[in-house]
Protein backbone atom coordinates (compact mmCIF):
# COMPACT_ATOMS: atom_id res chain seq x y z
CA UNK A 1 0.00 0.00 0.00
CA UNK A 2 0.99 3.23 -0.79
CA UNK A 3 1.60 5.89 1.66
CA UNK A 4 -0.31 8.85 1.21
CA UNK A 5 1.26 12.66 2.45
CA UNK A 6 1.17 15.89 1.70
CA UNK A 7 2.80 17.31 -1.48
CA UNK A 8 5.71 18.52 -0.73
CA UNK A 9 7.40 21.70 -2.28
CA UNK A 10 8.84 21.83 -5.70
CA UNK A 11 11.23 24.64 -7.07
CA UNK A 12 9.08 24.53 -10.18
CA UNK A 13 10.82 26.06 -13.18
CA UNK A 14 7.77 26.66 -15.14
CA UNK A 15 6.29 28.61 -12.65
CA UNK A 16 8.36 31.77 -13.38
CA UNK A 17 7.70 31.31 -17.62
CA UNK A 18 3.96 30.65 -16.54
CA UNK A 19 2.89 34.03 -15.03
CA UNK A 20 -0.31 36.37 -15.84
CA UNK A 21 0.02 37.27 -19.67
CA UNK A 22 3.75 36.01 -20.07
CA UNK A 23 2.96 34.99 -23.60
CA UNK A 24 1.66 38.05 -26.63
CA UNK A 25 -0.38 38.14 -29.42
CA UNK A 26 2.07 36.09 -31.39
CA UNK A 27 3.35 34.36 -28.74
CA UNK A 28 1.64 30.28 -30.11
CA UNK A 29 4.81 28.79 -31.18
CA UNK A 30 6.90 30.26 -27.34
CA UNK A 31 3.71 29.12 -25.36
CA UNK A 32 3.40 25.55 -26.68
CA UNK A 33 6.84 25.31 -26.35
CA UNK A 34 7.19 26.43 -23.00
CA UNK A 35 3.78 23.65 -22.66
CA UNK A 36 5.63 20.98 -23.32
CA UNK A 37 8.79 21.54 -21.17
CA UNK A 38 6.34 22.07 -18.48
CA UNK A 39 5.01 18.67 -19.17
CA UNK A 40 8.64 17.02 -19.33
CA UNK A 41 9.01 18.83 -15.72
CA UNK A 42 6.16 17.54 -14.52
CA UNK A 43 6.90 13.53 -16.01
CA UNK A 44 10.58 13.68 -14.57
CA UNK A 45 9.08 14.49 -11.37
CA UNK A 46 6.43 11.88 -10.95
CA UNK A 47 9.07 9.03 -11.73
CA UNK A 48 10.37 9.51 -8.37
CA UNK A 49 7.28 11.52 -6.51
CA UNK A 50 4.32 11.33 -7.86
CA UNK A 51 2.55 13.55 -4.75
CA UNK A 52 5.25 16.36 -5.88
CA UNK A 53 4.00 15.81 -9.47
CA UNK A 54 0.66 16.01 -8.55
CA UNK A 55 0.96 19.65 -6.94
CA UNK A 56 2.81 20.46 -10.25
CA UNK A 57 0.16 19.47 -11.84
CA UNK A 58 -2.17 21.41 -10.12
CA UNK A 59 0.10 24.11 -10.23
CA UNK A 60 0.64 24.38 -13.93
CA UNK A 61 -3.67 24.24 -14.40
CA UNK A 62 -4.19 27.25 -12.40
CA UNK A 63 -1.56 29.16 -14.39
CA UNK A 64 -2.44 28.34 -18.24
CA UNK A 65 -5.67 30.39 -19.04
CA UNK A 66 -3.55 33.78 -17.35
CA UNK A 67 -0.79 33.15 -18.87
CA UNK A 68 -2.06 32.26 -22.25
CA UNK A 69 -5.03 35.00 -21.52
CA UNK A 70 -3.32 37.72 -24.44
CA UNK A 71 -2.39 34.94 -26.88
CA UNK A 72 -4.17 34.60 -30.58
CA UNK A 73 -5.72 31.07 -30.70
CA UNK A 74 -7.23 31.90 -34.22
CA UNK A 75 -5.45 28.86 -35.76
CA UNK A 76 -6.63 26.56 -32.61
CA UNK A 77 -2.98 25.42 -32.26
CA UNK A 78 -2.72 26.40 -28.52
CA UNK A 79 -6.21 25.50 -27.51
CA UNK A 80 -4.92 21.90 -29.12
CA UNK A 81 -1.92 21.63 -26.98
CA UNK A 82 -3.52 22.77 -23.83
CA UNK A 83 -6.39 19.87 -24.37
CA UNK A 84 -4.14 17.27 -24.47
CA UNK A 85 -2.19 18.42 -21.67
CA UNK A 86 -5.13 17.79 -19.48
CA UNK A 87 -5.45 15.03 -20.33
CA UNK A 88 -1.94 14.14 -19.78
CA UNK A 89 -2.20 16.32 -16.46
CA UNK A 90 -5.38 14.76 -15.11
CA UNK A 91 -4.04 10.68 -14.15
CA UNK A 92 -1.16 12.49 -12.38
CA UNK A 93 -3.51 14.36 -10.26
CA UNK A 94 -5.63 11.96 -9.98
CA UNK A 95 -3.06 9.05 -8.88
CA UNK A 96 -1.00 11.19 -6.43
CA UNK A 97 -0.74 9.74 -3.05
CA UNK A 98 -1.95 12.63 -1.22
CA UNK A 99 -4.48 12.82 2.05
CA UNK A 100 -7.77 13.64 1.60
CA UNK A 101 -7.41 17.26 3.00
CA UNK A 102 -4.66 17.74 0.32
CA UNK A 103 -7.10 16.61 -2.41
CA UNK A 104 -9.51 18.59 -1.20
CA UNK A 105 -7.65 21.84 -0.97
CA UNK A 106 -6.51 20.46 -4.88
CA UNK A 107 -9.75 20.38 -5.96
CA UNK A 108 -10.57 23.96 -4.31
CA UNK A 109 -7.69 25.29 -6.18
CA UNK A 110 -8.95 23.49 -9.94
CA UNK A 111 -12.93 24.84 -9.39
CA UNK A 112 -10.85 28.13 -8.88
CA UNK A 113 -8.93 27.88 -11.49
CA UNK A 114 -12.07 26.91 -13.68
CA UNK A 115 -14.25 29.74 -12.64
CA UNK A 116 -11.67 32.33 -13.91
CA UNK A 117 -10.98 30.17 -16.68
CA UNK A 118 -11.31 33.13 -19.34
CA UNK A 119 -10.13 32.28 -22.57
CA UNK A 120 -11.33 28.84 -21.98
CA UNK A 121 -8.06 26.76 -21.78
CA UNK A 122 -8.95 24.66 -18.79
CA UNK A 123 -12.67 24.22 -19.52
CA UNK A 124 -12.50 20.01 -20.51
CA UNK A 125 -11.26 19.74 -16.78
CA UNK A 126 -14.69 19.76 -15.85
CA UNK A 127 -15.65 16.56 -17.80
CA UNK A 128 -12.74 14.85 -15.65
CA UNK A 129 -13.92 15.80 -12.42
CA UNK A 130 -15.13 12.60 -11.16
CA UNK A 131 -11.39 11.33 -11.67
CA UNK A 132 -9.77 14.15 -9.76
CA UNK A 133 -12.04 13.34 -7.00
CA UNK A 134 -10.58 9.73 -7.00
CA UNK A 135 -13.79 8.13 -4.56
CA UNK A 136 -17.01 8.13 -4.71
CA UNK A 137 -17.40 9.20 -1.45
CA UNK A 138 -15.57 13.15 -2.37
CA UNK A 139 -17.45 13.00 -5.71
CA UNK A 140 -21.03 12.75 -4.03
CA UNK A 141 -19.51 15.66 -1.81
CA UNK A 142 -18.37 17.87 -4.88
CA UNK A 143 -22.05 17.49 -6.73
CA UNK A 144 -23.98 17.96 -3.08
CA UNK A 145 -21.95 21.36 -3.69
CA UNK A 146 -22.56 21.82 -7.15
CA UNK A 147 -26.18 20.77 -7.59
CA UNK A 148 -28.64 23.59 -5.96
CA UNK A 149 -26.42 25.91 -8.49
CA UNK A 150 -27.33 24.19 -11.55
CA UNK A 151 -30.81 23.13 -10.36
CA UNK A 152 -31.50 27.14 -10.52
CA UNK A 153 -29.25 27.37 -14.01
CA UNK A 154 -31.70 24.96 -15.37
CA UNK A 155 -35.00 26.25 -13.85
CA UNK A 156 -34.27 29.62 -15.44
CA UNK A 157 -33.51 27.79 -19.04
CA UNK A 158 -36.76 26.30 -18.73
CA UNK A 159 -38.48 29.63 -18.27
CA UNK A 160 -36.60 31.07 -21.17
CA UNK A 161 -33.83 32.81 -19.60
CA UNK A 162 -30.82 32.34 -20.12
CA UNK A 163 -28.36 30.97 -18.18
CA UNK A 164 -24.50 29.61 -17.86
CA UNK A 165 -23.18 27.09 -15.10
CA UNK A 166 -19.42 26.27 -15.55
CA UNK A 167 -19.39 23.72 -12.52
CA UNK A 168 -22.18 21.56 -15.18
CA UNK A 169 -20.09 19.51 -16.33
CA UNK A 170 -18.25 19.14 -12.97
CA UNK A 171 -21.61 18.01 -11.66
CA UNK A 172 -22.34 15.48 -13.59
CA UNK A 173 -19.09 14.34 -13.94
CA UNK A 174 -18.90 13.96 -9.98
CA UNK A 175 -22.58 12.24 -10.01
CA UNK A 176 -21.06 9.70 -12.06
CA UNK A 177 -18.47 8.87 -10.17
CA UNK A 178 -20.57 8.90 -6.98
CA UNK A 179 -22.50 6.16 -8.79
CA UNK A 180 -25.65 8.61 -8.49
CA UNK A 181 -26.94 7.74 -11.76
CA UNK A 182 -30.67 8.00 -11.51
CA UNK A 183 -30.20 11.41 -10.12
CA UNK A 184 -27.87 12.18 -13.33
CA UNK A 185 -30.23 11.09 -15.41
CA UNK A 186 -33.18 12.68 -13.92
CA UNK A 187 -31.50 15.71 -14.20
CA UNK A 188 -30.32 15.84 -17.58
CA UNK A 189 -34.42 15.19 -18.11
CA UNK A 190 -34.75 18.70 -16.84
CA UNK A 191 -32.68 20.23 -19.10
CA UNK A 192 -34.73 21.51 -21.88
CA UNK A 193 -32.05 21.73 -24.30
CA UNK A 194 -28.70 19.81 -22.95
CA UNK A 195 -25.00 20.24 -25.55
CA UNK A 196 -23.05 17.04 -25.97
CA UNK A 197 -20.93 17.71 -22.97
CA UNK A 198 -23.59 17.59 -20.36
CA UNK A 199 -26.18 14.61 -22.70
CA UNK A 200 -22.92 12.27 -23.13
CA UNK A 201 -23.07 11.49 -18.96
CA UNK A 202 -26.35 9.91 -19.89
CA UNK A 203 -25.30 7.90 -21.96
CA UNK A 204 -22.56 6.79 -20.16
CA UNK A 205 -24.93 5.75 -17.69
CA UNK A 206 -26.53 3.62 -19.88
CA UNK A 207 -23.05 2.06 -20.81
CA UNK A 208 -22.27 1.54 -17.17
CA UNK A 209 -25.20 -0.48 -17.04
CA UNK A 210 -24.31 -2.77 -20.03
CA UNK A 211 -26.91 -0.96 -22.55
CA UNK A 212 -24.82 -0.14 -25.21
CA UNK A 213 -27.40 -0.16 -28.17
CA UNK A 214 -29.63 2.14 -25.87
CA UNK A 215 -26.73 4.16 -25.03
CA UNK A 216 -25.92 4.84 -28.99
CA UNK A 217 -30.11 5.28 -29.76
CA UNK A 218 -30.30 7.87 -26.71
CA UNK A 219 -27.12 9.99 -27.92
CA UNK A 220 -28.59 9.60 -31.54
CA UNK A 221 -31.89 10.61 -30.67
CA UNK A 222 -31.31 13.71 -28.83
CA UNK A 223 -28.34 15.07 -29.72
CA UNK A 224 -28.98 18.34 -31.23
CA UNK A 225 -27.88 20.05 -34.52
CA UNK A 226 -25.01 21.62 -33.06
CA UNK A 227 -23.30 17.83 -32.41
CA UNK A 228 -21.37 16.59 -35.34
CA UNK A 229 -22.21 13.29 -36.76
CA UNK A 230 -18.25 12.73 -35.96
CA UNK A 231 -18.81 13.13 -32.36
CA UNK A 232 -21.75 10.55 -32.09
CA UNK A 233 -20.02 7.87 -34.10
CA UNK A 234 -16.92 8.68 -32.11
CA UNK A 235 -19.32 7.69 -29.07
CA UNK A 236 -20.69 4.57 -30.50
CA UNK A 237 -17.24 3.69 -31.66
CA UNK A 238 -16.27 4.05 -28.14
CA UNK A 239 -18.87 2.33 -26.39
CA UNK A 240 -18.61 -0.88 -28.69
CA UNK A 241 -14.89 -1.39 -27.89
CA UNK A 242 -15.47 -1.49 -24.25
CA UNK A 243 -18.33 -3.99 -24.50
CA UNK A 244 -15.93 -6.22 -27.00
CA UNK A 245 -18.41 -5.88 -30.08
CA UNK A 246 -15.08 -4.40 -32.46
CA UNK A 247 -16.36 -5.98 -35.74
CA UNK A 248 -19.65 -3.52 -35.27
CA UNK A 249 -17.61 -0.79 -33.87
CA UNK A 250 -14.89 -1.25 -37.31
CA UNK A 251 -17.57 -1.33 -39.83
CA UNK A 252 -20.66 0.95 -38.45
CA UNK A 253 -17.85 3.61 -37.17
CA UNK A 254 -14.64 3.58 -37.41
CA UNK A 255 -14.59 5.53 -40.67
CA UNK A 256 -16.99 8.42 -39.49
CA UNK A 257 -15.38 8.38 -35.87
CA UNK A 258 -11.85 8.84 -36.81
CA UNK A 259 -11.00 12.20 -39.10
CA UNK A 260 -7.82 13.42 -39.32
CA UNK A 261 -5.74 16.21 -41.01
CA UNK A 262 -4.37 13.47 -43.42
CA UNK A 263 -4.64 10.28 -44.84
CA UNK A 264 -1.48 8.83 -43.30
CA UNK A 265 -3.32 10.08 -39.55
CA UNK A 266 -6.47 8.16 -40.19
CA UNK A 267 -5.14 5.13 -40.94
CA UNK A 268 -2.71 5.33 -38.43
CA UNK A 269 -5.52 6.15 -36.16
CA UNK A 270 -7.30 2.95 -36.94
CA UNK A 271 -4.66 0.41 -36.81
CA UNK A 272 -4.19 1.84 -33.03
CA UNK A 273 -7.02 0.99 -32.12
CA UNK A 274 -7.46 -2.07 -34.27
CA UNK A 275 -4.35 -3.71 -34.25
CA UNK A 276 -6.05 -6.88 -35.28
CA UNK A 277 -5.89 -5.36 -39.50
CA UNK A 278 -3.53 -6.39 -41.64
CA UNK A 279 -2.28 -2.89 -42.94
CA UNK A 280 -2.81 -3.93 -46.02
CA UNK A 281 -6.68 -5.00 -45.39
CA UNK A 282 -7.23 -1.55 -44.12
CA UNK A 283 -5.27 0.10 -46.42
CA UNK A 284 -8.04 -1.65 -49.38
CA UNK A 285 -10.43 -0.70 -46.56
CA UNK A 286 -10.05 2.73 -46.88
CA UNK A 287 -9.28 3.34 -50.50
CA UNK A 288 -12.55 1.40 -51.04
CA UNK A 289 -14.09 4.67 -48.56
CA UNK A 290 -12.88 7.07 -51.51
CA UNK A 291 -14.28 5.92 -54.20
CA UNK A 292 -12.69 7.29 -57.47
CA UNK A 293 -10.01 8.58 -55.76
CA UNK A 294 -7.64 5.75 -55.20
CA UNK A 295 -4.24 8.04 -55.98
CA UNK A 296 -5.11 10.09 -52.71
CA UNK A 297 -3.78 6.79 -50.82
CA UNK A 298 -0.26 6.78 -52.31
CA UNK A 299 1.51 9.12 -49.93
CA UNK A 300 -0.04 6.43 -47.19
CA UNK A 301 0.69 3.25 -49.08
CA UNK A 302 4.44 4.52 -49.69
CA UNK A 303 4.86 5.30 -46.20
CA UNK A 304 3.83 2.16 -44.55
CA UNK A 305 5.96 0.49 -47.52
CA UNK A 306 3.53 -1.58 -49.27
CA UNK A 307 4.95 -1.07 -52.41
CA UNK A 308 3.00 -3.16 -54.61
CA UNK A 309 -0.37 -1.10 -53.32
CA UNK A 310 1.51 2.51 -53.61
CA UNK A 311 2.10 0.91 -57.16
CA UNK A 312 -1.54 0.73 -58.12
CA UNK A 313 -2.50 3.52 -56.60
CA UNK A 314 0.05 5.80 -58.07
CA UNK A 315 -1.60 4.33 -61.68
CA UNK A 316 -5.32 4.37 -60.69
CA UNK A 317 -6.24 8.22 -60.46
CA UNK A 318 -4.52 11.45 -60.21
CA UNK A 319 -1.43 11.89 -58.31
CA UNK A 320 0.63 14.27 -57.68
CA UNK A 321 3.59 14.39 -59.65
CA UNK A 322 6.09 16.27 -57.44
CA UNK A 323 4.79 13.41 -54.64
CA UNK A 324 5.44 10.74 -57.32
CA UNK A 325 8.84 12.15 -57.83
CA UNK A 326 10.09 12.25 -54.21
CA UNK A 327 8.82 8.82 -53.57
CA UNK A 328 11.15 8.13 -56.93
CA UNK A 329 14.19 9.61 -55.48
CA UNK A 330 13.90 8.22 -52.28
CA UNK A 331 13.77 4.48 -53.15
CA UNK A 332 15.66 4.48 -56.15
CA UNK A 333 18.29 2.38 -54.70
CA UNK A 334 16.06 0.36 -51.65
CA UNK A 335 13.42 -0.02 -54.47
CA UNK A 336 14.31 0.26 -57.64
CA UNK A 337 11.00 -1.33 -59.26
CA UNK A 338 9.08 0.86 -57.43
CA UNK A 339 11.20 4.26 -58.44
CA UNK A 340 10.39 3.22 -61.72
CA UNK A 341 7.01 2.95 -61.45
CA UNK A 342 6.45 6.16 -59.51
CA UNK A 343 8.86 8.41 -62.02
CA UNK A 344 6.98 6.86 -64.96
CA UNK A 345 3.18 7.83 -63.02
CA UNK A 346 4.28 11.13 -62.56
CA UNK A 347 5.10 11.75 -66.19
CA UNK A 348 2.16 9.97 -66.73
CA UNK A 349 -0.06 12.55 -64.72
CA UNK A 350 1.88 15.54 -65.94
CA UNK A 351 1.05 14.92 -69.63
CA UNK A 352 -2.30 14.52 -68.31
CA UNK A 353 -2.34 17.96 -67.30
CA UNK A 354 -2.21 17.17 -63.61
CA UNK A 355 -0.12 18.93 -61.65
CA UNK A 356 0.55 22.42 -59.92
CA UNK A 357 3.51 24.83 -60.81
CA UNK A 358 5.50 22.83 -62.57
CA UNK A 359 9.15 23.66 -65.00
CA UNK A 360 11.02 21.72 -67.09
CA UNK A 361 13.14 20.70 -64.02
CA UNK A 362 10.07 18.71 -62.85
CA UNK A 363 10.10 16.92 -65.86
CA UNK A 364 13.95 16.21 -66.61
CA UNK A 365 13.86 14.57 -62.78
CA UNK A 366 11.30 12.25 -63.65
CA UNK A 367 12.56 11.54 -66.52
CA UNK A 368 16.22 10.70 -65.23
CA UNK A 369 14.91 8.79 -62.21
CA UNK A 370 12.93 6.45 -64.61
CA UNK A 371 15.42 5.84 -66.85
CA UNK A 372 18.11 5.25 -63.69
CA UNK A 373 15.82 2.99 -62.07
CA UNK A 374 14.73 0.85 -64.82
CA UNK A 375 18.85 0.28 -65.66
CA UNK A 376 18.87 -0.82 -61.71
CA UNK A 377 15.72 -2.93 -61.92
CA UNK A 378 16.45 -4.34 -65.31
CA UNK A 379 13.04 -3.08 -66.89
CA UNK A 380 14.83 -0.32 -69.28
CA UNK A 381 12.97 -1.75 -72.19
CA UNK A 382 9.46 -1.62 -71.13
CA UNK A 383 10.60 1.99 -69.03
CA UNK A 384 11.15 3.58 -72.63
CA UNK A 385 7.83 1.97 -74.33
CA UNK A 386 6.27 4.18 -71.23
CA UNK A 387 8.37 7.79 -72.07
CA UNK A 388 6.78 7.33 -75.95
CA UNK A 389 3.66 6.51 -74.97
CA UNK A 390 3.73 9.57 -72.36
CA UNK A 391 5.12 11.72 -74.78
CA UNK A 392 2.73 11.27 -77.99
CA UNK A 393 0.94 14.08 -79.17
CA UNK A 394 -2.43 13.42 -78.06
CA UNK A 395 -1.36 14.14 -74.38
CA UNK A 396 -2.37 17.68 -73.18
CA UNK A 397 1.32 18.52 -71.91
CA UNK A 398 3.28 16.28 -74.38
CA UNK A 399 4.28 19.34 -76.70
CA UNK A 400 5.87 21.05 -73.65
CA UNK A 401 6.91 17.90 -72.27
CA UNK A 402 9.27 17.19 -75.84
CA UNK A 403 10.41 20.57 -75.24
CA UNK A 404 11.56 20.48 -71.77
CA UNK A 405 13.59 17.22 -72.76
CA UNK A 406 14.54 19.01 -75.96
CA UNK A 407 12.47 16.29 -78.63
CA UNK A 408 11.55 18.57 -81.06
CA UNK A 409 9.36 21.49 -80.98
CA UNK A 410 6.57 22.36 -79.32
CA UNK A 411 3.56 25.29 -79.56
CA UNK A 412 4.08 28.27 -77.44
CA UNK A 413 2.29 28.32 -73.89
CA UNK A 414 4.13 25.70 -71.49
CA UNK A 415 2.57 23.96 -68.86
CA UNK A 416 -1.21 25.18 -67.63
CA UNK A 417 -1.89 24.97 -64.15
CA UNK A 418 -4.77 22.49 -63.49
Amino acid sequence: MVKQSAAPATAWAFRARFRRGAFGWRGTQLATSRLSEALSEIRAVARHDPAAAGEGAVLLLEKLSPALSQVDNSSGTLGSATYSAIQELVPIIAGAPVSIPVRKKWLERLFEAIQEDDPPYIESLGERWGDLCRTPKLASAWADELLPTLLRVQQDRENGIYAFFSGTSLCYSALFKAGRHDELLELLATDPRPIWPYLVWGAHVLVARGQVDQAIAYVRERAGSTTSEETVAHFAENALLKAGRRAEAFDQYALLANQANSNLARFRAIAKKYPELAPDKLLGFLVASTPGEPGKWFATAKTLKLFDQATSLAWASPCDPKTLTRAARDHLVSHPMFAMQSALAALHWISMGYGYELTGLDVLEACRLATEAACCANQVAQAEDVIKQVLALDRPRAPWMRQSLGIGTSPPGGPQRT
